[in-house]
C-alpha cells in the first residue's frame, strides 16, 4: 500500500479552534480507516509547518480524495508527497533505462 506524507499549515479557521485539534485528528483517522488505509502517525511540529500526518492509502485517488475532505472543513492546508520505501525505490531504479 502507497505510504503519504501529508504536510499541513493551519488556516486561520484552524488557529482559532486549535483547542480541537486532536478531535480533527481522530476524525482523519476514521477517514483513512474508513477508505482503506491506515494512519502511521501525526506529529505536531514548529517551523514553517505546523505539522506532518505519515498514513498509507490504498491508491493515489484515495489519498487525494481523504485530504480534500479534509482540507474543504477549513482547517487546513495541505501539501502531500508520495513516500517510497527502499524496496519500491529499487524497483522504481530498476525501470531508468
Amino acid at each position: 500500500m502507497p505510504t503519504f506524507l501529508s504536510l499541513f499549515v493551519w488556516t486561520e479557521q484552524g488557529v482559532h479552534d486549535v483547542i480541537n485539534t486532536g478531535k480533527r485528528a481522530a476524525d482523519f483517522r476514521s477517514a483513512i480507516q474508513g477508505a482503506g488505509g491506515e494512519v502511521k502517525n501525526i506529529y505536531w511540529t514548529m517551523g514553517r509547518y505546523d505539522g506532518v500526518i505519515v498514513f498509507d492509502a490504498p491508491d493515489e485517488a484515495t489519498a487525494a480524495a481523504v485530504m480534500m475532505g479534509g482540507c474543504s472543513k477549513g482547517n487546513v492546508r495541505t501539501e502531500t508527497l508520495r513516500a517510497f520505501t527502499e524496496d519500491e525505490i529499487e524497483g522504481v531504479l530498476d525501470k531508468i533505462s
